[in-house]
């Protein structure tokens, strides 16, 4: 089985969410016939999950005008996180009746898979007991919510690659107090290349669920399925 894999650049939060939504309708349906994964950017915003509480946003509006951050309430599981330019954001759109259908297993092979690709480039990962995501020398690196329907995934993780760690002072990421962020850039002294983060992860979510990793197109994605 193929993992489509499509890298598409900075991509306005609600035009991703749109894409996704659709994507995962087909993919229930059965128009789409093979696991996908979203790699991409988002201009700053802040998104509130399900179990999010409001407190965790401890920037006033005016602030986060001021620093241009849109702020969005979406299915997601979690609390409260920021999205960002040189943050890795994957959305995998996967059907877990061809995996497992088990939504913690689904989550710890999403953090297997960053950890993964994380040790590729030399920094050793782990979990955190009683959180979700992915954890260096005591800090958080990658942030993951999920949703599903009929067993079929979207929303997904966010690594920090080169991203503005500032704009985490605006919440409380994950509704963590007290939390450290950080990311690949500050972990390893130095900046690192966006597209070579994206192939790393690819292929590491294809290792990690037993798929062959294909780029595609945007296109591709959005065209009909062969009949």
């Amino acid at each position: 089985m193929q993992l489509l894999t499509a890298q598409l650049g900075l991509v306005p939060y609600s035009v991703a969410l749109d894409l996704q939504r659709d994507l995962a309708r087909r993919r229930i349906t059965g128009e789409i016939d093979e696991d996908m994964l979203l790699l991409l950017e988002h201009p700053p915003v802040v998104t509130l999950g399900r179990t999010a509480k409001e407190a965790h946003i401890v920037s006033s509006p005016e602030r986060l005008r001021a620093r241009g951050v849109e702020v969005h309430e979406v299915e997601r599981g979690g609390d409260v996180t920021f999205h960002g330019p040189g943050q890795l954001v994957g959305y995998p759109i996967f059907d877990l009746k061809r995996h497992r259908k088990d939504l913690h297993w689904y989550l710890r092979q999403v953090e297997e898979a960053l950890i993964v690709a994380l040790g590729n480039v030399g920094i050793e990962t782990q979990r955190n007991s009683g959180y979700t995501g992915v954890w260096t020398r005591g800090c958080k690196i990658a942030s993951i919510g999920v949703h599903a329907r009929d067993w079929v995934t979207w929303h997904g993780f966010a690594l920090n690659v080169t991203t503005d760690l500032s704009y985490f002072d605006l919440i409380v990421p994950c509704g963590i107090p007290e939390v450290q962020m950080t990311s690949v850039s500050r972990e390893l002294g130095g900046d690192f290349s966006m597209n070579r983060m994206s192939d790393i992860v690819a292929r590491a979510f294809g290792h990690v669920f037993t798929l062959e990793p294909r780029e595609v197109s945007r296109d591709l994605l959005l065209e009909p399925a062969p009949r």
